[in-house]
């Protein structure tokens, strides 16, 4: 079987994939992110492509290196991670009442193939008007510095959106459909990955 490196340091990825039961390890990419791009699609793919290959730069053969990028996007406006807590109040404002994007965009490298594949997923996401105490609130629990839009939507996050529109995982920051579609393109899938024994589910 394959090696499987995580080209992320999300905890929310990882959680994904540990539910799965899938054996993995971790290698956060060290490269900047980029939120400026023809189409949303091609931003957060260009930016999972250019982790994955970074970590593929050093990987042994057999692995399969799997990165992910995330943006929210209203609009015309790029909502990447926000740049201190006011900076996540003033998304949440922008956000309340209004339904926005959220698109992951995944690259997935084999090592021994050398073939690369990728793929995006947009999820409509629909917030509820809030209002600022709620907001701040939210902010002063959880603190969401490294979510893209300022916030998440497990746990108190749940309390913040009225409708999803596609693939709720997505917005969790890894659309594991999407990714089991990909996968099949290099000639294996999520189910023969993994360890049934180490998956979790409630």
């Amino acid at each position: 079987m394959k090696t499987i490196i995580l080209a992320s340091a999300s905890p929310r990825r990882k959680a994904l994939l540990n539910d799965l039961g899938l054996t993995y390890t971790i290698q956060a990419a060290n490269i900047e992110e980029c939120d400026a791009g023809d189409t949303p699609a091609a931003i957060v793919e260009s930016n999972a492509r250019r982790k994955c290959l970074a970590v593929a730069a050093g990987a042994e053969r057999d692995t399969l290196i799997i990165a992910a990028d995330t943006l929210v996007f209203l609009e015309e406006e790029v909502l990447s991670k926000p740049l201190d807590l006011d900076d996540a109040r003033r998304m949440l404002r922008l956000l309340s009442g209004n339904t926005h994007q959220v698109v992951t965009g995944l690259a997935v490298y084999d090592t021994t193939t050398r073939r690369l594949v990728q793929g995006s997923e947009s999820t409509d996401v629909t917030f509820r008007p809030l209002s600022e105490e709620e907001i701040a609130c939210f902010v002063d629990v959880v603190r969401p510095l490294d979510r893209a839009g300022g916030y998440t939507v497990d746990g108190p996050g749940s309390l913040l959106v009225s409708r999803y529109d596609g693939c709720y995982q997505n917005v969790l920051g890894l659309p594991i459909v999407r990714l089991d579609k990909l996968l099949r393109q290099l000639d294996c899938n999520l189910f023969t990955l993994l360890d049934p024994a180490k998956a979790r589910f409630l």
